[in-house]
């Protein structure tokens, strides 16, 4: 069928497109012209003229009258689509700035009616009235997408075989084509293009293309000198972006704790590489939707795709290669877990480990508004990440506004770093208050020398190594693991609490009914988690009760055991491996493995107070202003042996009983509430007084 005369009096003079500007919106546009083209053509050969076509479906007329700007004269259908692809393509070679379609259509290997086909089957998302003509035309009312059938009628090769079913099957494989109703025969499945990819093949750029995707522009991108990196690391990292761009590296890995900066790393490179940054969060397998669409959205979106991956101990991702992306691959990892497979072959690893003390300064200099006189203590202060000083800084700054100064102290750091242990930690760990001060402990002098040594050990746990030598130092890291060992009620997690008080950092008790799982594996994520985040915070992590996690290791009779010591050999490695504070408690300490015994860098035991030490506890205990007969007191002190717990209990009951007595404790309350913690334990008062 030829054009009509109209169209052909409307010869294009000069190259084609020539006042079309090369821009991602432009070339779109050509390219769904060039669908709208195929569609018209089918609809008329179907109606049996265009006056027929543009009778029952008005609106093609108007699209029809942009092809009479650019059509060239007599030619037949078939040759106005050669001709428009043509000329398509050459326009291309004419643009210098980056067209997502051509860079998908490059990166894919699919031809021009493969692109043609790609961007028909989401003519209905640009134009309400193509999903009317789809539903016509196919007879099926409700059905506005194009169906495999239908294309298989339409897109067809010079000798009239069906080309669609293998274009669709191409487009389906790097993920810009997905089928709708894969449950209804082949012949009536409905295609869509996934939102991100339509609209990044459009020109688009979007902060948050899907829900599980980050879009950053190359604009956007940090430099590298705004990195705060060690001298080797920064060395290091003047080579790999030309050993990602030649392909000599496939992927890079880059490992650390979390809020690290290593996804700020990656951004600068790529900005060294000139492109954008795509982040998507790790699909729990490769296979979903996400790495179906990445490879093909990273293209689209002129995007370094870069890949976070949260692994557990034990825990391997297998990498596949990435379809429809030419680039490297960028992984984001903790320290645990692997990665394996065609994806990671030729893959550099980087390791960000925790800033030390030069490099954390420098960060929260660089974070603070202004100067801070405090910055050199700050800084020595919160052994954090690099992104957790940044939000520190921030919430630090809002807190000294808050008091109506310019000037961050010490106090708004530790407020500050508060807030973000709480956002972080609360649903792994319940936070403990802390107040009071050593004088506070009634215990023997051995007892609190040991605690002083721990309390030194915490606060130069990164000076120590300095002074080792290099076999010492690189055995063992900055991680500090106490066991607080004695009876109950002897005071041990009130020396916890009142470490975490010297020390200004906050103190969080590890629930164990929330970290044990019953399910294989779970715990040992659980824990990792737990232990994570203390790392990353820098907060004391309290183990209340520890010798029912550090358990002996049994002789394996029945899987359980081997379960259970699975999960004993994990927590060994963990706790070694740990940097931060650790404190576990136990009044049996015959039940805890002798091998994590070995891995405690101190050892405090706690035991039952004698007279002196609980003459002293009482007088901690007791209110100011009480009526209590002094040889009494001396009485109770000597006779009864409570322990701190106990006593702490009598005080708060012999209180509530002066309540209600003229409200100053006497003799009687305390002998009252002495008797009752008797019978609590079932013991005998040994008190004569009565």
């Amino acid at each position: 069928m030829l054009l009509s005369e109209s169209l052909a009096e409307h010869v294009m003079a000069g190259p084609p497109f020539a006042e079309v500007r090369p821009s991602p919106v432009e070339h779109f546009k050509l390219y769904f012209y060039a669908a709208v083209l195929q569609v018209i053509g089918e609809i008329a050969t179907l109606l049996g003229s265009l006056e027929t076509a543009f009778k029952q479906f008005p609106f093609l007329s108007g699209y029809y009258q942009e092809f009479t700007r650019y059509a060239p004269e007599n030619s037949k259908w078939q040759e106005f689509a050669d001709w428009w692809r043509d000329s398509l393509l050459a326009w291309e070679t004419t643009a210098t700035e980056f067209l997502p379609l051509r860079a998908l259509r490059e990166a894919t290997g699919l031809d021009h009616e493969a692109m043609t086909l790609l961007v028909a089957a989401g003519l209905n998302e640009e134009d309400a009235r193509f999903g009317s003509l789809f539903e016509i035309v196919q007879g099926t009312p409700g059905q506005s997408r194009l169906t495999l059938g239908l294309l298989s009628a339409w897109w067809r090769d010079a000798d009239g075989n069906n080309r669609a079913r293998t274009l669709i099957r191409q487009l389906q494989d790097v993920g810009v084509v997905q089928v709708v109703n894969t449950e209804a025969p082949r012949s009536q499945w409905a295609l869509q293009v996934p939102v991100p990819i339509w609209d990044a093949m459009r020109g688009e750029r979007h902060d948050a293309p899907a829900s599980w995707a980050r879009y950053l522009a190359t604009a956007e991108l940090p430099g590298r000198e705004q990195l705060v990196l060690p001298d080797e690391l920064r060395m290091m990292l003047a080579t790999i972006p030309a050993l990602l761009a030649s392909g000599q590296a496939q992927a890079l890995v880059v490992r650390g704790p979390r809020r690290n900066g290593r996804r700020t790393l990656i951004s600068a490179l790529a900005r060294e590489l000139d492109c954008g940054v795509l982040e998507i969060s790790g699909p729990s397998k490769f296979a979903d939707e996400r790495w179906q669409l990445a490879g093909s959205l990273a293209t689209l979106l002129r995007a370094l795709l870069v890949v976070v991956l949260e692994l557990d101990a034990g825990e391997t991702a297998e990498v596949p290669l990435v379809k429809g992306y030419v680039g490297p691959v960028c992984l984001v990892l903790g320290k645990q877990g692997g990665i394996t497979g065609p994806g990671v072959e030729r893959a550099l690893t980087v390791s960000l480990d925790m800033p030390d003390l030069d490099a954390r300064r420098e960060v929260w200099q660089q974070s603070l508004a202004s100067a801070s006189h405090d910055l050199e203590a700050i800084s020595e202060r919160f052994r954090l990440t690099s992104g957790n000083i940044q939000r520190a800084a921030k919430l630090a700054q809002s807190y000294a506004a808050l008091d109506g100064r310019n000037e961050v102290t010490l106090v708004d750091a530790q407020q500050a770093s508060s807030a973000l242990n709480r956002q972080a930690l609360d649903t792994l760990a319940a936070r403990v208050n802390t107040t009071g001060k050593w004088s506070h402990l009634a215990a023997s002098e051995e007892t609190l020398q040991e605690l002083r040594d721990l309390e030194s050990r915490c606060r130069n746990r990164e000076r120590l190594r300095v002074l080792l030598n290099e076999n010492m130092s690189a055995q063992m890291n900055v991680g500090v693991r106490a066991l607080f060992s004695g009876p109950s009620g002897s005071g041990k997690t009130l020396a916890a609490r009142l470490l975490a008080v010297s020390l200004k950092m906050d103190l969080y008790r590890l629930d164990l009914s929330s970290v044990v799982n019953k399910y294989i594996g779970e715990t040992e994520k659980n824990l990792n988690q737990v232990f994570s985040r203390a790392e990353e915070l820098d907060v004391i992590l309290l183990i209340d009760e520890g010798d029912a996690l550090l358990t002996q290791r049994t002789g394996v009779q029945t899987s359980n055991d081997r379960y259970a010591n699975l999960e004993t050999n994990y927590l060994l490695q963990r706790l070694e491996a740990f940097e931060g504070i650790l404190i576990v408690t136990t009044n049996a300490s015959d039940r805890i493995d002798t091998a994590f015994q070995r891995r405690m860098d101190v050892v405090v035991n706690f035991r039952a107070p004698d007279a002196a030490e609980r003459w002293q506890i009482w007088q901690l205990h007791l209110p100011p202003a009480y009526a209590i007969d002094q040889a009494l007191m001396e009485e109770i002190a000597s006779r009864c042996a409570l322990n701190g717990g106990q006593i702490r209990n009598a005080v708060l009951h012999a209180s509530l009983l002066a309540l209600n007595d003229g409200g100053v404790i006497n003799s009687a309350h305390l002998v009252a509430a002495v008797q009752r913690e008797y019978r609590k334990s079932g013991g005998v008062c040994p008190l004569r007084t009565v």
